[in-house]
């Protein structure tokens, strides 16, 4: 337990993360940081897990990025390595996890904040949310992979724009954008992502898995060899049990229908 990163896993299989830092807007100094990337770790290696939410705490902030107050302290290009690996590497690891990760934003995430939003797959903001990829302010670019997934996600102009501009942008604009999937009422995010993970997990979680996956392998490996992985996943799926007991529901509702 790290009282700077709280880890909840309930029952159901839903995991909830929260950076715990509301007096410093929820930056990640580098034990934050260290327990983030533990806490992923562990996820990863959970075969009952369904479904991850991370989230900040208190009503301000999402994450406000990387503790510039600690952070000042390593100025060397060898300490920023350092930094730049262990969260990029965090974040790539929470981006892998086999199960759905939805990002509640309550509040800024702004720079690395950003970063850690975008590694989600899933991002519900409530309607206080600020977003901005302001690295440029600090005459920085990404380092935890926040270039290429911005890429992947709004196109190489928005996304060449979005990082010189350093704009801050409203929830209206991130809706319109696609970096977010769905706007709430302020102070709402976190439930409406622990509904949505409740969800998911209510699911055939080897389906979930799969789906995720073949996603995955659409943003990651040539055209034709996803298309070849998206073949592979579905033949095990069609003869599980969980497809021919949906194909049994739809066949006994067609004849109570039908008579």
């Amino acid at each position: 337990m790290n009282d700077k990163l709280r880890f909840q896993r309930h029952t159901d299989g839903v995991a909830v993360l929260t950076i715990n830092r509301p007096e410093a807007h929820n930056a990640l100094d580098l034990e934050t940081m260290r327990a983030l990337a533990d806490n992923i770790a562990q996820m990863a290696a959970d075969p009952d897990l369904r479904a991850v939410v991370l989230t900040g705490a208190g009503e301000q902030s999402f994450c406000s990025g990387g503790d510039l107050v600690e952070l000042s302290r390593y100025p060397a290009a060898e300490d920023a390595l350092n930094m730049i690996t262990l969260m990029g590497d965090a974040l790539l690891a929470l981006e892998r996890l086999p199960v759905p990760v939805i990002a509640a934003i309550n509040g800024y995430a702004l720079g690395g904040g950003s970063e850690v939003a975008l590694a989600c797959d899933l991002r519900i903001a409530d309607e206080k949310t600020r977003m901005g990829f302001v690295q440029m302010r600090m005459a920085l670019t990404p380092g935890w992979g926040a270039g290429q997934r911005l890429l992947r996600t709004v196109g190489y102009a928005r996304a060449l724009d979005l990082l010189l501009s350093s704009h801050i942008l409203h929830a209206p604009d991130l809706l319109s954008m696609g970096l977010v999937n769905r706007v709430v009422e302020a102070g709402t995010a976190l439930t409406h992502a622990l509904n949505t993970a409740r969800h998911i997990a209510t699911l055939p979680p080897d389906v979930v898995r799969a789906t995720k996956a073949l996603l995955q392998a659409g943003l990651t490996r040539p055209y034709d060899e996803a298309l070849r992985f998206e073949r592979e996943v579905f033949p095990p799926l069609w003869a599980d049990e969980p497809h021919l007991r949906a194909v049994e529901r739809f066949l006994n509702r067609s004849k109570e229908t039908s008579t």
